[in-house]
């Protein structure tokens, strides 16, 4: 029997990458959940940090494809996270997509200084963030 692109298209034979995600989240809830959903069913690598400060020097001692980051955090918020990863030049174009509950973002001029690509209203549905972080991302599904 023979294969030809028709019966057996080269796409199949190769795997989509394996995303290496950096959860930054206070609540140890949030990081679970997201853990379940991006890791469990969205089948990336996910890796977590507990503060800003701790999510920065994991950015930069590791290589992520994308970060999810809280904004309402105590010490640093997330918007100020997203400011420094930004500054630093290795990182500056790394993709970061905000887990809120606040809905007044839109006026934070901070916003326009980051690589924040979009926004995931906490709460979110475990089942559904693998798609929204996808189509945020603009990654192949």
């Amino acid at each position: 029997m023979s294969f030809s692109a028709d019966t057996f298209p080269i796409e199949t034979l190769v795997a989509a990458p394996i995303r290496k995600i950096l959860v930054i989240d206070d609540s140890a809830l949030i990081r679970e959940a997201t853990k379940l959903a991006l890791g469990e069913i969205g089948g990336w690598q996910i890796a977590t940090a507990a503060s800003g400060e701790e999510g920065i020097e994991r950015a930069v001692s590791e290589r992520f494809d994308a970060i999810l980051l809280d904004v309402v955090m105590p010490g640093m918020d997330g918007i100020a996270v997203a400011e420094r990863l930004h500054a630093i030049p290795a990182l500056s174009s790394l993709p970061i997509v905000l887990l809120t509950a606040d809905d007044r973002l839109e006026d934070d001029e901070r916003l326009g200084r980051t690589t924040i690509v979009g926004v995931i209203a906490k709460p979110f549905k475990i089942s559904d963030l693998s798609l929204q972080v996808t189509e945020l991302l603009a990654w192949p599904a």
